[in-house]
């Protein structure tokens, strides 16, 4: 019986649609099957009307040859490698049936076993099609810019990195890269997620397969194909769908035992009758029966597809599991360890305050809006000092110019180009912008040795910002400080809700593993719900942190995305890498990648592993009840064949049928309506409103 995830067979071409979807007759169990089932109808009626045995015979012995060709042929090879196939196993017993003039019975179990073995097939080949239909998202060619200026149509595989291709309106991305001109909306629903379509300027990423809008981009190529998102979801599904989980492989070892002792009490069902008195014909066709129905066809199916199902689900929601071993391990983790940067946080600093050094006011006023973080001047005022800071630091690679730049953006404000740029490194830059001289850089460096009252004022500033986590930068105009930016890394929107779920789903907060300074670790995990904090940690520390909750029982989950996560990754019982800005090696080590970076997924991936390992459980159940019963009947009554037949192989098709339930997108819903019920004992509105709204410490590792 199948039981793992089947290349289709090529469709015609035609519409994507028609390419993601595997006709049925373009696999060949299920022309077999067909073939086997027309000529069993057009013996049967010959059969049961009298017809002479030269009129249907030939029919029947068309519907052995193409029903059973196939199965015992694998069942053979199997033999040859010393393992006993169940395959085999009903084929023998269908000649069996015929040996013993049961002919019609035989060719009913060959034409219900291959057309079980159609169904299995078809519902695996679904499995692949679901996720490496996404293929037909790319397009198969692509504009490419050449160095002349002129442009060329050339297949998207040919595409390297340093290519710049057009996209021109309505056409589809060809490659994952990075806007160098232009503007437009792009819709990525189908690697994001997101309902609408994104603004794409220069600077932004793009990725294969998404659908541009209504302004032309040029994009240069940093990735190739084979190693686009879209390429990777595929490649990775492909690849764990050819693992074995450790309840498989039990199953399979057992599998072996269990066919060797069926072969042996089938022979004990035929002979002992014999040694009694019975009837040849009779021993033989009950010993036949049971043979069929104590086939433990349904077992084997039970595992891999409610696990593959799974996997397939996931990847298509932006979460790459690299195998089923991974898919049911999942499900086992009873503790979670977190870094901080990259994890919780969006990894990018971003300006979290505006200080516009206004005239002072009264102590108690001062107090107040340091308590209430209000601004210190108007919206005009904070638009103005970010202009002057966004234009001066605008020619700048450092990142922190560049989360300056981007705030000023986000405001809507035209930059001012800037003359006579300079940079210090460690110091800041130095710009003229519309005839004033702006400085932008370390307060304590652009104030050293200044004693007015302005001064002091900016550093008293700078100092409570830098108290509370932020990176201070200082702008200064024609000598005179005019304020102070805060700037530092924000919280995920989905962090707390994230760890309320895995708190609810484990039974036990996350802990956070960080290298930063325990201050702005303390800040980040009471915003979330964590209250078990260990920063200032180097890698050696996360593992060993680890370490220590395997030793005491623990299966650890790891979520993390740098160079220095990835041993703690290696360690933990299971690790997931966040995979948008996550490091090589961290993707390399991990066991599974949230492609998307959204950290919601984890916790409702997790309520999916544990939904396909109770549907594991329903189908050993399934499969045991209706062995047992078919078993009892042959064994202490009259089974009938085709009764037996038709009993092993609907549980069969039963149990391969509900493990593919975790392919609809209703299971991902499900899941993470689980993960969510899960985070409301775990979690308040409170919480998660202050987690989403407050600033988060500086990024560190």
């Amino acid at each position: 019986m199948a039981s793992t995830l089947t290349k289709p067979a090529p469709a015609s071409a035609g519409t994507a649609s028609a390419r993601r979807r595997t006709r049925v007759l373009a696999l060949p169990e299920a022309r077999w099957a067909l073939a086997a089932l027309v000529l069993f109808l057009i013996g049967l009626p010959l059969d049961l009307l009298g017809a002479p045995a030269w009129a249907w015979g030939p029919l029947f012995a068309a519907t052995y040859l193409t029903g059973g060709w196939e199965p015992a042929w694998e069942g053979l090879k199997a033999l040859k490698d010393k393992t006993l196939d169940v395959d085999l196993l009903m084929v023998v017993a269908a000649l069996g049936a015929a040996s013993i003039g049961q002919v019609l019975d035989g060719a009913l179990l060959i034409v219900i076993f291959a057309t079980s073995g159609a169904l299995e097939a078809l519902a695996t080949a679904r499995t692949a099609d679901s996720v490496r239909g996404l293929l037909d998202l790319a397009p198969t060619t692509a504009t490419r810019l050449l160095g002349d200026g002129t442009e060329e149509i050339v297949p998207t595989g040919d595409l390297v990195v340093g290519d710049v291709i057009v996209i021109r309106p309505g056409e589809r991305v060809g490659a994952d890269g990075r806007v160098t001109e232009g503007a437009s909306e792009v819709d990525q629903a189908t690697i994001t997620g997101e309902p609408l379509p994104v603004v794409k300027e220069a600077g932004d990423e793009v990725f294969a397969g998404t659908l541009n809008g209504t302004g032309a981009l040029r994009v240069v190529v940093e990735r190739d194909a084979s190693d686009s998102v879209i390429a990777r979801i595929v490649r990775m599904v492909e690849e764990a769908s050819e693992t074995k989980a450790p309840t498989q492989l039990f199953i399979e070892k057992v599998e072996q035992r269990y066919s060797l002792g069926m072969v042996a009490a089938t022979l004990a069902v035929f002979l002992v009758p014999l040694a009694f008195g019975a009837e040849l014909t009779s021993a033989l066709l009950r010993a036949m029966t049971f043979m069929i129905v104590a086939s433990p066809c349904a077992v084997v199916l039970a595992t891999m597809p409610p696990l593959l199902s799974a996997l397939a689900n996931a990847g298509r929601h932006g979460v790459l599991v690299k195998s089923a071993v991974v898919m049911e391990r999942l499900g086992q983790v009873d503790v979670v360890a977190m870094d901080k940067t990259g994890t919780l946080t969006e990894g990018t600093p971003r300006v979290t305050a505006v200080r516009v050094l206004g005239a002072p006011s009264s102590p108690q006023r001062e107090r107040e809006r340091e308590h209430e973080r209000e601004p210190y001047e108007s919206g005009a005022a904070q638009d103005r000092l970010l202009a002057l800071a966004a234009a001066a630091e605008h020619p700048s690679e450092h990142p922190l110019a560049r989360a300056i730049v981007q705030a000023a953006h986000a405001r809507g404000q035209q930059l001012v180009p800037a003359q006579d740029f300079g940079s210090t490194p460690g110091l800041g830059v130095t710009a003229t912008v519309g005839g004033d001289l702006v400085e932008v850089g370390a307060p304590a460096r652009l104030l050293q040795g200044a004693e007015d009252a302005s001064s002091a004022r900016a550093a008293a500033v700078a100092g409570d910002l830098e108290a509370d986590g932020h990176t201070a930068v200082l702008v200064r105009v024609n000598g005179v400080p005019a304020g102070v930016l805060g700037i530092a890394d924000r919280l995920r929107p989905d962090a707390a809700a994230t760890v309320a779920a895995l708190t609810g789903l484990t039974g036990t907060p996350p802990m956070l593993l960080t290298g930063d300074n325990p201050r702005a670790a303390a800040r980040l995990a009471a915003g979330v719900g964590i209250t078990d904090v260990r920063a200032g940690l180097l890698p050696q520390d996360k593992v060993a942190a680890v370490q220590d909750q395997e030793k005491a029982g623990r299966r650890v989950l790891v979520i993390g995305d740098g160079v220095n996560d990835a041993p703690a990754l290696a360690a933990a019982h299971t690790g997931i890498a966040m995979g948008r800005a996550g490091s090589d090696l961290a993707l390399e080590t991990a066991d599974a990648v949230i492609v998307r970076d959204e950290l919601a997924t984890v916790p409702t991936v997790v309520a999916l592993s544990r939904r396909a390992r109770g549907l594991v459980v329903q189908n050993l159940v399934i499969a045991g009840v209706f062995i047992t019963a078919l078993v009892l009947w042959d064994l202490l009554g009259t089974l009938p064949l085709p009764l037996g037949v038709l009993g092993h192989e609907g549980s069969t098709v039963l149990v391969g049928l509900n493990g593919l339930r975790l392919l609809r997108e209703g299971a991902w819903r499900r899941a993470a309506a689980d993960a969510d019920h899960q985070a409301r004992p775990a979690s308040t509105s409170a919480s998660r409103t202050r987690a989403t709204s407050e600033p988060v410490a500086r990024p560190g590792r």
